[in-house]
């Protein structure tokens, strides 16, 4: 055996040298929760429609289904279950599965997240407000939120007037007053919840405070509904209809104040209520051109 093959030393790198370790190279994904489907969604847009495509479709959904449980835990704590959120983002992930094309070259997740991102915040502004808010004000509830935060924390806990809010977000004080009127018309008050009341009475519940249905209501729509017709009444009709249902006379009474018979007199109540709900129950357009041709 030759002292060169023997010598230890054979493989040793040269004195004053030092050998270069050759690191080892790890590829770290942008979500550490991202799984590699880049292959099967080559597969998917290869597929036609049908089972095959539909039950790859649901691998790769169920593939990515942590990363969209994930976002959607940061909308938690903001009046919606995790739950409900949660199917919410599965909703967008299918989405942005069906919808994705690989031959952009773009990563999935730079689709998917701001697909479902989409979906979420879809959900909280269609989903989420106890009253209705037109979808102009529901923006500038953002607006104003977002410059309210701001505001609060460079002024170190001081709230800022609606005159800087606007300033800041560069809305009119009217918008601004907008969007902090639709802050509180996210949620609703409960009719239990305590208002108060006045000085004698104390604090009184919400639903206390409402007002009711007037019945005398419906006698004013009456009244004004006959008005015209019993203005166009002969004046003897219009005095025993007024003796009958204003004065509380009976026929009998009324016959006897005008010196007629009972008889008579039931015929002309008879008569001048039919007129009447004649004259109602007509076309107002052809009443208006029955008044002009008289």
């Amino acid at each position: 055996m030759s002292s060169a093959a023997s010598s230890p030393h054979r493989n040793a790198p040269a004195r004053g040298t030092t050998r270069r370790a050759t690191p080892h190279r790890t590829t770290h994904h942008p979500h550490d929760d991202a799984p590699d489907t880049a292959e099967a969604f080559r597969r998917l847009a290869r597929l036609p429609e049908g089972g095959d495509k539909d039950r790859l479709r649901q691998e790769i959904a169920t593939e990515w289904l942590p990363m969209a449980h994930r976002l959607a835990g940061r909308y938690r704590n903001r009046g919606e279950s995790l739950d409900d959120l949660q199917q919410v983002a599965a909703l967008g992930l299918v989405k942005a599965v069906s919808r994705y094309d690989p031959a952009r070259g773009t990563a999935f997740e730079s689709y998917a997240v701001p697909t479902i991102d989409g979906e979420i915040k879809r959900h909280f502004r269609d989903c989420m407000w106890s009253v209705h808010v037109p979808r102009r004000v529901q923006l500038l509830r953002s607006r104003v939120r977002a410059s309210r935060q701001e505001l609060t924390q460079r002024a170190g806990g001081h709230i800022p007037t609606v005159a800087e809010i606007a300033a800041h977000a560069g809305l009119s004080e009217q918008e601004a007053a907008d969007g902090l009127e639709a802050m509180e018309s996210f949620t609703s008050l409960s009719l239990d919840a305590q208002t108060q009341g006045p000085a004698d009475v104390g604090p009184l519940s919400l639903g206390e405070t409402l007002g009711a249905p007037d019945p005398a209501i419906d006698t004013v729509v009456d009244r004004e509904a006959v008005k015209p017709q019993l203005c166009r009444l002969p004046e003897r009709e219009r005095e025993i209809l007024y003796l009958r249902f204003f004065g509380g006379m009976t026929q009998s009474m009324i016959a006897e104040t005008l010196g007629i018979s009972q008889m008579h007199v039931s015929r002309l109540i008879s008569r001048s209520c039919s007129a009447i709900r004649a004259e109602i129950a007509r076309d107002p357009a052809e009443a208006e051109d029955t008044g002009r041709a008289a």
